[in-house]
């Protein structure tokens, strides 16, 4: 969710150490008599509409809409995929969004402080190889152009501001996320053999050139010895390569989390390695490894897609039916405003919708569906008066606690000019890896607010003793559905490949979770490529 986090940075640090529905209520605390503000936010999508959509309980269409190309879900695929048309020259197209608001995962909120994510929230300098995104980059100034040795040169603005990455380990913070000061000498030699061996899978290509593990996911190898990984979980291969280092286990654990929702023990090992292998840290000649965010995270990228939907969405809206019908794409759509459905017939269909949604929408899909794991996610934004780190090593962007139940958190100020706040802003993110996600998704909307307010401080009083005297509100975000989720077997598997086939050359279909991977580039490119099958059968990205 926090979008692939890049701890590179660390890992050079680590060897130079080595080398050298919406509810408000006010919580009073009889103890501390202190008032806190409480925000619970149900669910990351419209809760109410989506069981709705479950028991299709919806009036009969009493309007039509005639249109060449509707997309379907507004997040960054079909945000993309919008873009992509208008790049081809296509302008006449709607998009359909069932929240208020379009960005999906890449979407943001606001208090008098700070703007803040609810999602994903940054993006790593991306590879020299992706020139679609760079592409896109220039086009929104955040490549500000190249310099004679052709690296791209980034708004300063726009980059992590340093200090980006600490860790609260051993009862001291200290920089970076690797754990490093403090390990025994056979943790810390087990740290560097892991970082050599990802060094080796960055690199490795196939007899065809193409590199074992590259961003988007397409462009990797086919080559069975890497395909092999995905056939075993990250926790096996840590198993089979020796490692017993339990600093460097939660290490992993916690990167695996990170992009995919689930630990070590549940996810592909194809997909643990492509954590630290994809991404080829060639975007700068001293190999920078620093990343692009912002206050509000990646829904900076979400609006600058937004221009190219502009009077051409419907927000509110929820699509519930489709189906082929005299040789036309046909839409049933619910219009939540007015309490009213219809129908939207077009040439062609985009369904930039994970696959929990599209087995409601078309018949036949849920066997195929079930092969697809999502992972739910809290996030929770706190203001806080003072973090009372006491002239330890200073608040960063992202701070990790080590030990605790969720992935530390970001400090949504970092980026501010003005870097003295009378009040800081702080994001807190927490997967609920399992081996069971339904039972643990069933099991999230049992929970009390309470309940949930307290597992926060908890976590975070592991670092932050006086957290909950020092905060002055608390929203808390619940995802039932957070991110695709590559278990072992997903990633080369059967069903990916069928929910991404078109239907009767109608039908399509884009959504990161067909890549197995949900980050920022994958939804990208599967909204430039589904465009390009839809016009000239060609999924390259141009």
């Amino acid at each position: 969710m926090k979008n692939g986090e890049n701890c590179n940075n660390s890992r050079r640090n680590f060897f130079k150490i080595i080398a050298t529905s919406l509810l408000v209520i006010p919580f009073l605390d009889a103890c501390k008599e202190k008032v806190i503000t409480l925000m619970i936010r149900l669910s990351g999508t419209n809760h109410i509409l989506g069981h709705r959509l479950r028991v299709q309980n919806f009036p009969k269409p009493t309007q039509e809409i005639s249109i060449p190309y509707l997309i379907v879900g507004g997040g960054i695929s079909g945000l993309s995929a919008a873009r992509q048309l208008t790049k081809r020259g296509i302008t006449d197209f709607l998009i359909i969004e069932l929240e208020d608001h379009l960005g999906g995962n890449s979407s943001n909120g606001e208090n008098q402080y700070s703007k803040y994510p609810l999602g994903a929230h940054y993006l790593p300098l991306p590879n020299l190889e992706d020139k679609a995104l760079l592409q896109f980059l220039e086009e929104e100034k955040i490549i500000l152009g190249y310099d004679s040795n052709g690296f791209p040169k980034f708004d300063e603005t726009q980059l992590t501001f340093a200090p980006d990455e600490r860790l609260f380990y051993k009862n001291n913070w200290q920089e970076g996320v690797v754990p490093k000061e403090g390990n025994s000498p056979t943790e810390d030699e087990e740290l560097v053999r892991f970082f050599k061996l990802m060094d080796d899978f960055r690199t490795k290509k196939d007899e065809q050139g193409k590199y074992w593990f590259m961003i988007p996911l397409a462009e990797s190898s086919q080559n069975e010895e890497v395909k092999k990984l995905d056939s075993i979980t990250m926790k096996q291969w840590f198993e089979q390569n020796h490692f017993t280092s339990k600093p460097l286990y939660n290490y992993i654990d916690y990167c695996c989390k990170d992009d995919f929702g689930l630990g070590i023990e549940y996810v592909s090992a194809y997909a643990g390695i492509h954590y630290f292998a994809g991404r080829k840290q060639n975007a700068s000649e001293n190999k920078q490894d620093t990343v692009l965010t912002w206050p509000e995270g990646n829904s900076r990228l979400a609006h600058h897609l937004q221009k190219y939907v502009k009077g051409k969405s419907l927000k509110n809206h929820l699509v519930y039916q489709i189906e082929i019908s005299n040789n036309k794409a046909v839409a049933k759509v619910f219009d939540n405003k007015t309490k009213t459905s219809i129908t939207i017939t077009a040439d062609k269909i985009l369904l930039a919708t994970p696959q929990f949604v599209n087995q409601y929408l078309l018949e036949n899909r849920k066997d195929l569906a079930s092969h697809f794991h999502y992972t739910p996610w809290l996030l929770a934004t706190l203001v806080v008066s003072d973090l009372g780190d006491n002239g330890s090593f200073p608040l960063c962007w992202d701070n990790v606690i080590y030990g605790c139940k969720g992935l530390g958190y970001v400090y949504d100020q970092q980026q501010s000019l003005q870097q003295i706040h009378d009040k800081k802003v702080i994001t807190y993110y927490y997967s609920f890896s399992s081996a069971d996600l339904k039972k643990t998704r069933r099991d999230l909307y049992k929970k009390t607010k309470e309940y949930w307010k307290q597992m926060v401080f908890d976590d975070l009083k592991i670092a932050h003793p006086a957290i909950e005297l020092a905060t002055e509100s608390i929203e808390i975000h619940l995802l039932g559905h957070g991110m695709i989720s590559p278990v072992p077997g997903f990633i080369y598997g059967q069903a990916k490949k069928d929910a991404a086939r078109p239907v009767a050359d109608k039908i399509y279909f884009a959504h990161s979770d067909l890549s197995g991977i949900s980050i920022f580039e994958e939804a990208f490119h599967q909204g430039i490529n589904v465009v390009n099958t839809m016009i000239d059968g060609t999924a390259l990205d141009s």
